[in-house]
């Protein structure tokens, strides 16, 4: 396998770039996508967060596109989450300049205003979500007639959150010849059928994922009383250096960090109710280690990508396998001990045995109590079934 961007076909002064960033190698998913993408060739590509994607369908983009007249980019990133967006124009935008093209993050939850003037003054990528992209579609601000290349980036997480329907929407407005690369975890069901519709003849990649899977990441289930619940997340969370919490419900989420601060334990929310601002902050702050709990919803979690995170808690159980995964594999990450608890009242019992179950997990569920020195060193204890209570 090529080992060297530039070997690849990447220009040299973003070859240049990479390496002032410390990126001098190229990951697995960029070094089999490179070569095709940057012939424009259409790309769907089978890869998780964390496998490098960003570059590999980014460098080409840039190498690739035109300027763009005012209103009509040409290039289009669509991505499901505002946090992704932002992160993936974080990466783009340093490297664009060097190519003499300007990139925007287009998201709702912010005002109109600055973007509109962005787009009449002319931008030549647009990372966005769909439904303010569709807005300002709508207004007239934007037309998507010039792209040129076309990402669709996490398209499976597009199509768990319903918004196939407006990225389709989109795609109808398209016009011309333009090149598509689809990054997704998964190429089923919607993404399948996206393929199959509006891709030509794409090449597919594939990579190994880095994600962890249930076996690489140790995990706990404690049976907990109602009223000592926040007392054991708070106890978990002192004795870790950075604690993600899954909540089912914003205004659980927002309960929970007033009680957990109540307890002494810093503690800031991420959900859609927040404005993007404090969206952003809460973020930025945990990953600085000036917050070391996150309390989030599953939607606003699918933007956080924090290394270093050593316990979630999984604080309102989730009885979707699935998630579970997803949720728990926000630790773990770049070979780093992690742990997943599950937080479990009374009555969820079978909810909780349902995902052991579809994970292949045949796991003790252990009853605890706020002062139980065990959860201290949730990593050096190892339940047995002697632990097991009857619930």
């Amino acid at each position: 396998m090529t080992t060297s961007f530039e070997a690849l076909g990447v220009s040299s002064k973003l070859v240049a770039a990479l390496e002032a960033d410390g990126i001098e190698a190229p990951f697995a998913i960029q070094a089999i996508a490179l070569p095709d993408a940057l012939a424009g060739r259409d790309i769907c590509g089978k890869a998780k967060t964390g496998s490098g994607k960003t570059l590999a369908f980014g460098l080409p983009l840039l190498q690739r596109i035109g300027k763009a007249q005012p209103r009509r980019p040409t290039a289009l990133v669509l991505a499901p989450t505002r946090e992704l967006a932002n992160q993936v124009y974080g990466v783009l935008a340093p490297l664009a300049k060097l190519c003499g093209r300007e990139v925007q993050a287009i998201y709702g939850g912010v005002g109109f205003d600055p973007q509109i003037d962005a787009l009449r003054r002319g931008v030549d990528v647009i990372v966005g979500t769909p439904g303010r992209l569709i807005d300002l579609m709508d207004r007239g601000e934007v037309s998507f007639a010039d792209v040129e290349v076309l990402v669709l980036d996490e398209a499976d997480r597009m199509a768990d959150m319903g918004f196939m329907p407006q990225v389709q929407k989109i795609l109808f407005r398209m016009e011309g010849d333009y090149q598509t690369m689809l990054f997704s975890a998964t190429l089923d069901g919607a993404v399948k059928q996206l393929v199959a519709r509006y891709m030509k003849d794409p090449v597919f990649h594939e990579v190994e994922s880095d994600e962890p899977t249930v076996e690489e990441m140790e995990h706990r289930f404690l049976f907990v009383h109602d009223m000592d619940k926040v007392k054991v997340a708070a106890e978990i969370a002192r004795h870790s250096k950075r604690t993600l919490m899954f909540c089912n419900y914003k205004r659980t989420a927002d309960k929970l960090v007033r009680e957990l601060r109540k307890e002494g334990v810093q503690a800031a929310p991420i959900h859609g109710d927040l404005s993007q601002a404090a969206r952003e902050k809460s973020l930025a702050d945990f990953q600085a280690g000036k917050v070391p709990v996150l309390v989030a919803t599953d939607v606003a979690a699918r933007g956080i990508h924090v290394d270093n995170i050593d316990v979630v808690i999984h604080y309102e159980p989730t009885d979707d396998h699935k998630a579970y995964l997803h949720r728990s594999g926000r630790t773990a990450r770049a070979g780093e001990d992690g742990v997943a608890v599950t937080l479990m009242l009374w009555n969820e019992e079978n909810a909780i045995r349902t995902v052991q179950r579809r994970l292949g997990l045949s796991l003790p569920i252990v009853e605890v109590f706020s002062n139980d020195p065990r959860l201290a060193d949730l990593r050096g204890w190892v339940p047995t079934e002697a632990e097991q209570v009857a619930v």
